[in-house]
């Protein structure tokens, strides 16, 4: 068993200067946290896997494809392989629990 604790993910998070954590690589699945503030840009491209997002905090707009839907805290979203994504319009710290599956490189 493997546990996390959200505080401790975001601290090591915020400590490596990055806006992803993977914390969790196994053989059928992979693990990371994202932060991002009001006013960042998500840079992030279509993956090669599908992902599962929990937002854990925050709010935001997040297209996939051609659909726009607002997300907050609760919101559990599907995000097919090679579809183009990206969080924008963020107006409270997001931070989102991204599971990719298979695993990412």
């Amino acid at each position: 068993m493997k546990i996390f604790r959200l505080d401790d993910l975001d601290a090591e998070r915020a400590a490596n200067e990055g806006a992803y954590l993977r914390f969790l690589k196994e053989r059928h699945m992979s693990a990371g946290l994202y932060a991002l503030s009001p006013g960042d840009t998500d840079t992030q491209q279509p993956h090669a896997q599908d992902e599962i997002y929990f937002v854990v905090s925050g709010r935001a707009y997040l297209t996939v494809g051609d659909e726009t839907a607002t997300v907050a805290r609760g919101c559990v979203v599907h995000v097919p392989a090679g579809v183009p994504h990206r969080f924008h319009h963020i107006t409270e710290e997001l931070r989102v629990l991204v599971v990719f599956s298979p695993p990412e490189g």
